[in-house]
């Protein structure tokens, strides 16, 4: 029996195999995401579907056919997809925990911007957060604003000072009545 291969690619024979697996992979992924879009473009001129809806659902045929191949040439490799399954819904988990945990920080953070964009009030502004219409709220003069809090000075019937550390989403889930300064 004739040799086929010369005797230097020998040892390499189980690369080239598997880069040649791996090209196959890819050019058949190349091949189906041009048959996807051509369907998808021919039924989305049929039915005169949105545009938006047929480049989103170009974009999602072409992820999900790339990550299967990324999936198959990952296999060529000996990953196990059970394994990369298990890490990234681990990693999923964890994130989801992180973000629930930080929600209240972030939300006080996106309101701070809003307040400095939508100006709802100023520094030295004299404001009141309203409960509801029977109940008088948290009152005082604006004194600073930063990320997470805003800080009133709240004068007392004594003639004592207390300071308030208000979160800043309360001031978009609660009425507000401001009396400006006259000094802007």
């Amino acid at each position: 029996m004739k040799q086929i291969l010369p005797d230097w690619a020998e040892p390499w024979l189980e690369f080239i195999v598997l880069g040649l697996q791996i090209v196959l992979i890819l050019l058949g992924a190349w091949l189906l995401t041009m048959i996807m879009r051509r369907i998808v473009r021919r039924v989305g001129e049929r039915y005169s579907l949105p545009p938006e809806l047929v480049i989103g659902a170009r974009r999602v045929g072409g992820f999900v056919i790339y990550a299967g191949a990324l999936l198959m040439a990952l296999d060529r490799f000996g990953v196990s997809g059970m394994v990369l399954w298990t890490a990234f819904t681990g990693f999923a988990a964890v994130a989801a925990v992180a973000f629930f945990a930080a929600w209240s920080v972030l939300s006080n953070i996106f309101c701070t911007l809003l307040i400095f964009t939508t100006r709802p009030f100023r520094l030295y502004d004299h404001i009141e957060l309203l409960e509801n219409g029977e109940k008088p709220g948290l009152k005082g003069q604006v004194t600073d604003i930063n990320l997470i809090y805003t800080t009133l000075q709240e004068r007392l019937a004594d003639g004592s000072d207390t300071v308030l550390q208000v979160p800043n989403s309360l001031f978009f889930q609660r009425v507000i009545r401001r009396w400006r300064t006259t000094t802007q």
